[in-house]
């Protein structure tokens, strides 16, 4: 699979730095992070990313909303939701907005890896 950028956006630092780390590992560049919906929001055109991977439970703005935002500035964005295990509802919700699938927490790489190229490749330019 070819290299692709990306933006994490996570509230937990720690999270961010465990996702990073994986998708340097799997030979993507992480081009922006954000740790909340309005950052990501915000950065979102500045960047261009091919993928986000947006946490649901943030201040500010959650990744719901958040997800709804990039969306509307451009409905190719290609959004993966990162959350932990009970979220179901949220998942849905965050599906309903735009999102293009979801990996749980803890997040293992070999998952993240799959999901990636499933989503990119039914997704994807």
């Amino acid at each position: 699979m070819k290299s692709l950028t990306f933006m994490v956006v996570d509230d937990s630092n720690i999270t961010i730095k465990k996702i990073s780390k994986m998708l340097e590992d799997l030979g993507h560049q992480v081009v922006c992070c954000a740790n909340t919906g309005q950052e990501a929001v915000n950065h979102y055109l500045t960047y261009k990313p091919n993928i986000i991977t947006m946490d649901i439970t943030m201040p500010d703005m959650d990744g719901i909303e958040a997800t709804k935002r990039i969306i509307e500035k451009d409905k190719n964005a290609i959004i993966v939701i990162v959350t932990a295990h009970g979220q179901e509802q949220m998942v849905i919700e965050a599906i309903d907005a735009g999102a293009k699938g979801y990996v749980l927490k803890p997040v293992k790489i070999e998952k993240l890896k799959e999901h990636i190229e499933n989503i990119y490749k039914k997704y994807g330019n």
